[in-house]
């Protein structure tokens, strides 16, 4: 009986131990380690919102987006402000040198193109940061340790029982099951030797085959599953982003609208699009290259360093971990000088990324675009419904909030 006090004993010890280093672990993630950085911050000139305790800024940035997200906007207004609000005002309030608070971690806003440039040269050092909000919730139910695990579930917004919530998991449910039978099926092509090598699935499917056949290692199918969802939104969502943008452009200018469809007319006639006739199709291209400079579609790049670095001569960076926004307002005349002579050479247009981190997708996008421009070019004019109002929404990519009405006259 002894024995199994003493045993007892001990364990309470051991998780009275745990439970004070649990705290411990918690006040400085929350609190401790922010205000340091803070200060570090402060210290190399930057500017911003002192911390709170765990959401930092998050509750303004909500805010601020719900406020904008009301309004719509003009044509020939500048975009940044609707779309992205408080980066926009801590930017105007602070100056460049600026850092905001998502949660617990800082975000330094970089606005300047050659330290875009420094930091997307280097992808060891400056890393893609993890989803804040995540870390957020986990640290939030972490909190609830002691609560009924249906309780700590609802802590995760994506467990609290809404319509939209119970409508999202069983799309994505049903998009599970419909990849899973996409896969099998390919599998079993593979395996009678009737594989597809013709499309992005197929291609993958070969190589993850034969790196499993050579190495005895590759990607699973919840892996392949999600390289699929890979392609429909970094191909299919981007380029339909693109494609309407570049529509709702030439809404507002009709005459570059006019020679766009001449030269399509020019290059193809009645023949259908070809590889050879797209890569003639400059203007086009060039009104492309303007859409997605004036709605690109990823309006911040966000990278992390967890390493003592000295980017420029502004910003000595610490060893602690910090996210960095780039982002770019310019406004660029691409249509008549071209990216290099609209950007002065600098770096400061990022529709697909830039250095390592650059989109592998880009040429395929362009090319898809152009030819769906092309064959709607050569049916049909086009203009604004007077019912459109423009305001674009962040969300993956950059979306018309209110759709995009447009007219199409058939030729």
């Amino acid at each position: 009986m002894k024995l199994k006090i003493e045993r007892g004993r001990g364990n309470s010890g051991k998780r009275n131990r745990r439970k004070r280093l649990g705290i411990v672990s918690r006040v400085n993630w929350e609190w401790l380690k922010p205000k340091k950085l803070e200060k570090s911050l402060r210290g190399h000139g930057l500017a911003g919102n002192p911390y709170r305790l765990l959401i930092g800024d998050l509750g303004d940035y909500s805010a601020f987006a719900s406020h904008t997200k009301s309004k719509t906007i003009s044509l020939s207004d500048d975009i940044a402000p609707h779309v992205l609000p408080y980066v926009h005002h801590v930017i105007q309030k602070y100056g460049k040198n600026s850092f905001m608070w998502f949660g617990p971690n800082p975000r330094v806003n970089i606005v300047e193109p050659d330290l875009m440039k420094e930091i997307m040269s280097k992808p060891n050092l400056f890393q893609k940061p993890p989803d804040p909000l995540g870390e957020i919730i986990t640290a939030i139910a972490n909190s609830f340790q002691s609560f009924p695990d249906s309780v700590r579930r609802l802590v995760n917004c994506r467990f609290i029982p809404t319509k939209a919530n119970k409508r999202m998991k069983e799309v994505i449910s049903e998009l599970q099951v419909l990849l899973r039978g996409v896969v099998r099926k390919r599998e079993k092509a593979m395996e009678m030797g009737e594989a597809r090598k013709d499309d992005l699935l197929g291609i993958l499917m070969e190589s993850n085959f034969k790196e499993i056949r050579e190495n005895g290692i590759g990607l699973s199918i919840e892996e392949v599953i999600a390289e699929c969802k890979l392609f429909y939104f970094g191909g299919s969502g981007t380029t339909s982003s693109l494609l309407v943008w570049t529509m709702i452009l030439l809404c507002k200018y009709p005459h570059w609208q006019g020679r766009a469809r001449e030269e399509v007319l020019q290059v193809f006639g009645k023949e259908d699009p070809d590889l050879d006739g797209l890569n003639r199709l400059k203007v086009v291209r060039s009104l492309s290259l303007t859409a997605l400079n004036s709605n690109v579609t990823d309006s911040t790049r966000g990278s992390q360093n967890s390493k003592s670095y000295e980017l420029g001569r502004s910003y000595k960076l610490g060893g602690q971990r910090k996210v960095y926004n780039k982002t770019c307002f310019t406004n660029l005349d691409i249509k008549s000088n071209g990216v290099f002579g609209a950007t002065n050479g600098k770096v400061s247009y990022l529709p697909f990324g830039g250095g390592p981190r650059v989109c592998i997708g880009q040429k395929f996008s362009m090319i898809e675009a152009k030819m769906a421009i092309a064959t709607i070019f050569r049916r049909f004019s086009f203009e604004l419904s007077p019912s459109y109002a423009h305001a674009p929404f962040p969300l993956f990519t950059l979306q018309p909030q209110h759709g995009a009405q447009l007219i199409l006259h058939k030729l």
